[in-house]
């Protein structure tokens, strides 16, 4: 059996009531790797998860671990342990015995047991509060909890289910890196969901993105971030700046023609007709309308400043381009009314073919419409 299949999902199909949920699904996830089930709510990635625990009878397809069939197996004969959103804990139980309460069901002796809870307790910084119970932790402490209940039966597979989307922002960080630490010391295959791009981006080997029930693109973090595969998908990773283009044939090639509000630039790998750009507000480069000419490759655009806020670190603009608006990163604040140039860089700029059906943006179709009479910015 290859390495690749020690968790493998086969078409899988599942849904409730009359609606499909999850459109055929294929995965396939190596011994020891942490993936991630990225996308927005109702996208069917906890469907997935459930699926895979066994918690969620599929309509099609199958589940294998290390090429045995799992589909109709229950959820303790899986060789996994699940972590809950809402950590599932037992309000009269302590610390002690829900760590110990997998094992316990296994009819281990209760030294074994103790020792095994004991060694969680320490790998997790809970020792010492083994006699407490839930309503006396912080909530990083439950969360702590409950991964120490999934860990103490030692899983082959573990599943995450947004387990720390209710905790505060500087627990959530802190946990992210405990959570990814001890999962490549035990050498434990990971599914973790979560809606947080950057909480999977930190804590993933690969990410996997889902929308309507299917897989929009699989790779490592840098490949999903840097080289989406469509506009949906740079969207959903940060490139939320959206201009709709036209390409046109001429001078040897495809290009966008020059207007008030852009320069003229070569689309190399593009057909005529409408194009999605896309680009984070963080790639655009604020230049003075009268910058010489940018490198090759850069597209220039014109606007004005219509907002300026202060998030911290940096100013954040928000700027209309044509009929578009836009967002970028700048150094110093600048007064709304005053006109700008932006340039995106050709590796921070994403391009697609407009999509028929509008799945590009995450918002749903948006046309920017042709450029009319105005002033120049140059």
């Amino acid at each position: 059996m290859q390495e690749r299949d020690h968790l493998s999902v086969e078409g899988l199909q599942a849904g409730y009531g009359a609606g499909l949920v999850l459109k055929g699904i294929d995965l396939a996830v190596p011994k020891g790797q942490f993936v991630a089930l990225l996308g927005s709510s109702g996208c069917g990635k906890t469907t997935l998860l459930r699926s895979i625990a066994g918690f969620e009878t599929p309509r099609a397809g199958r589940i294998l671990r290390d090429g045995a069939e799992i589909t109709a197996l229950p959820p303790d004969r899986r060789g996994m342990s699940m972590v809950f959103q809402s950590y599932a804990l037992w309000p009269h139980k302590t610390v002690a015995q829900h760590i110990g309460y997998g094992l316990a069901l296994r009819g281990l002796p209760r030294a074994e047991i103790a020792a095994r809870v004991a060694e969680v307790l320490a790998m997790l910084g809970l020792a010492g509060l083994e006699g407490r119970k839930p309503a006396a932790l912080s909530g990083g402490q439950r969360q702590r909890v409950a991964l120490g209940r999934a860990l103490a039966v030692r899983p082959d597979i573990l599943l995450l289910d947004e387990p720390l989307s209710n905790l505060d922002a500087r627990i959530r960080l802190q946990l992210r890196g405990e959570i990814r630490a001890l999962q490549q010391a035990l050498g434990i295959t990971a599914i973790h969901v979560t809606h947080d791009r950057e909480e999977a981006m930190v804590m993933a080997d690969r990410i996997v993105i889902l929308d309507q029930g299917v897989i929009r693109q699989d790779g490592s973090p840098e490949e999903i971030y840097n080289r989406p595969n469509s506009g949906f998908v740079a969207a959903f990773m940060g490139a939320e700046n959206l201009l709709a283009l036209e390409a046109v044939a001429g001078d040897g090639g495809v290009r966008l023609p020059a207007s008030e509000w852009n320069r003229a630039l070569p689309l190399p790998g593009l057909r005529p007709g409408p194009v999605e750009a896309r680009f984070r507000a963080e790639a655009a480069v604020l230049q003075p309308v009268d910058a010489p000419e940018a490198a090759p490759g850069v597209l220039s655009l014109f606007g004005r400043v219509t907002g300026c806020s202060y998030p911290g670190g940096c100013w954040r603009l928000s700027l209309r381009i044509g009929q578009a608006q836009v967002e970028a990163l700048a150094p110093m604040p600048h007064v709304p009314g005053s006109a700008v140039r932006l340039d995106v860089p050709p590796a921070q700029l994403f391009l697609f073919a407009a999509p028929a059906d509008g799945r590009g943006d995450t918002h749903g179709p948006r046309t920017v419409p042709e450029p009319q009479p105005q002033r120049s910015f140059r």
